[in-house]
C-alpha cells in the first residue's frame, strides 16, 4: 500500500521558517512526480510547488515564489518543501501527494496526483 506520511509542521512567527518533509513508501518514488498542497482554514485546496522524477525540474505558485523551495532526496524516498519568510497567510494544512502517470511537464493540477499523505499543520502568527 502506497504511504505519504508529512512531517515538520509547526506553530512559528512569521518571517521564520520551516522544512516539511514528505516519506514515501509503497510505490516506486523515483518514477513519481511530487507535490505540495495546502488547505487554508475555511478555503480550498492549492497548489503550492511540484517537482519533477529526476528533480530536474520544479514548478512554484506565484504566492511562494522567491520563498519556497521544494527538493527530492530519492535515495531516502522522501520530498522537501523549505519555507522561509513564512507570512501569516502560509497558515495552512500542507499536504504532500505523488503523480505516478508519466508527463512531459510538471503538474500543478491535483487531480493528476494519485496519492495523498495526511497532512501536517502549519500556523504562522504575526
Amino acid at each position: 500500500q502506497v504511504q505519504l506520511v508529512e512531517s515538520g509542521g509547526g506553530l512559528v512567527q512569521a518571517g521564520g521558517s520551516l522544512r516539511l518533509s514528505c516519506a514515501a513508501s509503497g510505490l516506486t518514488f523515483s518514477r513519481c512526480a511530487m507535490g505540495w498542497f495546502r488547505q487554508p482554514p475555511g478555503k480550498e485546496r492549492e497548489f503550492v510547488a511540484a517537482i519533477s522524477w529526476t528533480g530536474g525540474s520544479t514548478v512554484y505558485a506565484d504566492s511562494v515564489k522567491g520563498r519556497f523551495t521544494i527538493s527530492r532526496d530519492n535515495a531516502k524516498n522522501t520530498v522537501y518543501l523549505q519555507m522561509n519568510s513564512l507570512k501569516p497567510e502560509d497558515t495552512a494544512v500542507y499536504y504532500c501527494a505523488a503523480d505516478h502517470t508519466p508527463r512531459w511537464t510538471v503538474s500543478r493540477r491535483q487531480g493528476e496526483f494519485d496519492y495523498w499523505g495526511q497532512g501536517t499543520q502549519v500556523t504562522v502568527s504575526s
